[in-house]
Parts: C-alpha cells; structure tokens; sequence
C-alpha cells in the first residue's frame, strides 16, 4: 500500500512538472523569437543596439559597435609612439558616461523602412601628460552626437519579425561635439580618400558623411571596402580649418586581442583660403595579421590642437566620421 501511494504521488508531481518545463521551454522561445515585439520594435532594437544573429561577418555589428570602435573607455597611448608630435602627451581619449538613442523609422509601403539613428553621447575627454616636467591631467567634460542611416528590406513573411526583414541599406557615421564647442564650426572635413595597396578603392564626400550608401553582404554588396590581413591602407583626408596651429587628425579602431588601437595622420599640404586653411592629412598602415575578421567601424577624427593642448574645460571640439570596413581570412 505504501508503495501505490507513493506512486499516486509521484507520477502526478512528474507530470506537472514536465508540463511545467515545457511551458516555460515554449514562453521563453517566444520571446526569444520576438513573438512580442512589432516590426518596428524589432527593427528598433537592432538599429540601436542588437545583432540578429552572432555571425562577426554580418552588417547589423556595425551598429551596437560604435562607442567601442571609436573611443569609450578613456585615456590610452597612441600606436605611434614616440615619433608623434605629441611629444608632452602621454595618454588621451574619451570615456564615454551616457548616451541616449534616438530612432525615426519611415515605412515604404510593405517591404521598406529606412531609419535615422541619431546618439547623444556624453562624457570626459581625459588627457594624461606632462606640465613643465611634471606629471599632469585635465577632464574636458563634453557632449558629442553622431548619425548613420539604415535601412531594412523585407525578405519574408513568418510570424516573427526578426525571420521577415534584414539590413539593406546603410550610411556612414557623421558625427562632431556639440559642448563644449561645436566640431563643424572650427573643422569640417570635406573628403576622405581610401587606398588599399596604393590603389584608390573608395572616396567619400562630406561635410555630412550620410550621404555615403553602402549595401549589405546579404543583398550582395559591392560598395564596401574589403581588406584581407597584410594589406596596405592609405587614407587621406582633406579638411577646412580656422584654427592657426595645425590640427591633430586620427584613425580610431576597435579592441581585440592587441587593446584599442589609435593611429596619427601626418599633415602633407596647407594652403591659407582667407580666414580659414585648407590642409591635407595622410595616414599609411598595415592590416596586422591578427587583426578579427567581420564588419568594423574605422573612425576618423579631427581636433583643435587646443583640444589636446589647453587645459582649458571650455576648449574642446572634434569632427569625426566612421566607414564600415570588412576584413577576410
């Protein structure tokens, strides 16, 4: 008797249990699908800060990366040592403490919808040096906003939204310090050239770098560069500045294994246009071996040299533009 009654106990806890685990297996599969979310919640998501799928070699990487592709996390040593006119320097960059997202989806009809994804980014612009010998620091508080467009293309029409629409279309970032000085008042970049063994692959045109369209690899993009590892990079760039003192440009991008990485353009032509200078930076380096493969942001900025140079909180402005790049085995 005791041994039925254990029975009659245990076979219906199994079975609410197993019913248990099945409910929850299928309610987290749900959202898990985004079951929940609409078509512009889901495009939302991915737009600010998401990836549909972890595959390095997707475009949507490009989006939630780019803090961290550019500068995020403060002061760091520039990869050119100590050939650099930044002789009294050490360490600079920013650290990023906030940022809010703004997402404006316009729908084409029922296969399209192109987004602006605008991001307000606050934080410090920290630099490490030295003051007559000896060791000092400044914190420039400032905020900075950047903007890319997308936009997505429907490819089914399954229940979850994430199966129905992929990345079609995107732009590059245009960005610039809002406080505390605007980037575009005292330098715009006009143009940017890209060579890849000392071939001219792309140009891209400013002062708004949206206005550069790439496609996505799923819709058979041809628009983008593509680099394998060992290959030559020349970039230049051409910029109008109104500041005296020559400006400090760089190439910024993402950490792996080697840390964050950060190169400095050499300025080769200056020619005074009234008030203003026209000048001409270039930066030559090599794709390192061990550099991930898959979808990267490379950053470009440029600076007052006051920026780097003044303690000053009230001088700061930076002007900076960010191309997808891909890179193969």
């Amino acid at each position: 008797m005791k041994n039925q009654n254990f029975y009659k106990l245990k076979y219906p806890l199994l079975i609410a249990l197993f019913l248990t685990v099945i409910i929850s297996s299928c309610s987290d599969n749900t959202i898990e699908n985004g079951a929940l979310q609409t078509d512009d919640e889901y495009i939302r998501n991915i737009a600010m800060n998401s990836s549909f799928s972890s595959n390095e070699d997707d475009d949507d990487n490009l989006f939630y990366s780019d803090e961290m592709d550019f500068e995020s996390e403060g002061a760091t040593y520039s990869n050119a040592n100590n050939n650099t006119p930044l002789d009294s320097v050490l360490k600079w960059g920013r650290r990023i403490t906030g940022k809010n997202v703004n997402v404006n989806i316009t729908t084409h009809g029922d296969t399209l919808k192109d987004v602006i994804v605008t991001k307000a980014i606050s934080g410090n612009f920290i630099i490490i040096g030295y003051t007559g010998g000896i060791l000092d620091s400044a914190v420039k508080p400032f905020s900075q906003e950047h903007k890319r467009l997308i936009s997505f293309k429907r490819v089914d029409r399954r229940q979850h939204p994430r199966h129905n629409w992929r990345v079609f279309q995107y732009s590059a970032v245009d960005g610039e310090t809002k406080t505390p000085q605007i980037g575009k008042e005292n330098i715009t970049m006009n143009r940017v050239e890209y060579y890849r063994n000392n071939e001219l692959i792309l140009t891209l045109n400013g002062p708004d770098f949206t206005t550069n369209i790439f496609s996505a690899r799923h819709f058979g993009n041809q628009s983008q560069i593509e680099l394998v590892r060992g290959d030559q990079v020349k970039i230049k760039v051409f910029l109008s500045s109104n500041q005296i003192d020559e400006d400090i440009v760089a190439y910024h991008w993402g950490r792996n294994s080697h840390g964050f990485h950060r190169e400095l353009f050499e300025m080769t032509t200056e020619i005074q246009n009234g008030n203003n200078f026209d000048r001409t930076f270039e930066k030559t380096f090599e794709i390192y071996q061990n550099h991930k493969h898959g979808m990267h942001n490379g950053f470009i900025s440029s600076i007052t040299r006051s920026s780097l140079f003044d303690n000053s909180t009230s001088l700061f402005s930076s002007t900076y533009m960010g191309l997808p790049y891909r890179v193969r085995h």
